[in-house]
C-alpha cells in the first residue's frame, strides 16, 4: 500500500506552477463534466415534457413515475453536481439510475455503445458513484455551506 500523501512525480517538472494551480480544479472539473452531460439529457425531458417521453419509457417497461424521476435525477441532479449542492445524494442517485440503464436495458446488446450497449450508462454510472463517494470538494456550495451530506 503506498502513502496517500505521496503526491505523484510530476511529468514536466518545470511545469510545477500549472500543476499547482491547476490540480484543485480537478474535482470541479469532473463534476462539471458529469452535471453537464445530465443537464443535457434531462432539459430533453423537460423541454418535451414527462407525457411525451411516457411512450418511451413504456416501450421499456417503466411508467410515467420512473419518467419523473429520471426528469429530476438528470435535470435538478445535474445542476446540483455542477454546483457541488447536495452532491453526495445527487451522485448517488445518478449511480443507482445508471446501474438501472445499465443492466436492465443495455446489458443485452454486449460492452459496445455503438451497438446500443453498456458502455456510455456503465461509465457514468460509476463516475457518479465516485462522486458519492468524494462529496462536492473544496469548491462546492457543500464545503461552502459547511456540510456535505
Amino acid at each position: 500500500m503506498t502513502d496517500a500523501n505521496t503526491s505523484p512525480k510530476l511529468f514536466v517538472p518545470a511545469l510545477q506552477p500549472f500543476y499547482d494551480a491547476a490540480v484543485p480544479l480537478a474535482w470541479p472539473i469532473v463534476r462539471l463534466a458529469c452535471g453537464w452531460n445530465l443537464i443535457v439529457h434531462g432539459w430533453g425531458k423537460v423541454v418535451h415534457g414527462p407525457a411525451a417521453m411516457a411512450p418511451g419509457f413504456a416501450k421499456l417497461g417503466f411508467g410515467l413515475p420512473v419518467v419523473w424521476a429520471a426528469l429530476f435525477i438528470e435535470f435538478v441532479g445535474g445542476l446540483c453536481i455542477t454546483a457541488g449542492l447536495f452532491t453526495r445524494f445527487w451522485a448517488a442517485a445518478v449511480a443507482v439510475e445508471m446501474g438501472i440503464i445499465t443492466f436492465e436495458i443495455y446489458w443485452p446488446s454486449g460492452f459496445s455503445w455503438l451497438g446500443r450497449g453498456y458502455e456510455y450508462t456503465l461509465m457514468w454510472g460509476l463516475l457518479a458513484f465516485a462522486i458519492a463517494l468524494r462529496g462536492g470538494g473544496p469548491y462546492s456550495l457543500d464545503r461552502r455551506l459547511g456540510w456535505e451530506l
